[in-house]
């Protein structure tokens, strides 16, 4: 059963920061690549950041450049988005997608919120 679970979402002030975690399982997640999206209340879903199966390379979104890092540990099968200096408009729901040569998966999300 394929399954993506994300975690470490929450309440936190602006300038601070979270990690988020997806932890993948049913499939060969290091043949995946791997990504965050989020969605703010009344927008669309956007990317947040990608990165290769490998680790080796990775893409941000240009607000979050600088603010925001993702990395993933193939041998735990997670993939995570270090997140700092967190503002108002970064409140959303944040996603974990991973995408194979056939195939391609979402988690259920997980929410931030940031306060003022």
């Amino acid at each position: 059963q394929v399954q993506l679970v994300e975690s470490g979402g929450g309440l936190v002030q602006s300038g601070g920061s979270l990690r988020l975690s997806c932890a993948a399982s049913g499939f060969n997640f290091d043949t995946y690549i791997a990504s965050w999206y989020r969605q703010a209340p009344g927008k669309e879903r956007e990317l947040v950041a990608t990165i290769s199966s490998t680790g080796g390379s990775t893409n941000y979104a240009d607000s979050m450049k600088g603010r925001f890092t993702i990395s993933r540990d193939n041998a735990k099968n997670t993939v995570y988005l270090q997140m700092n200096s967190l503002k108002p408009e970064d409140t959303a729901v944040y996603y974990c997608y991973v995408r194979g040569f056939t195939r391609d998966y979402w988690g259920q999300g997980t929410q931030v919120t940031v306060s003022s």
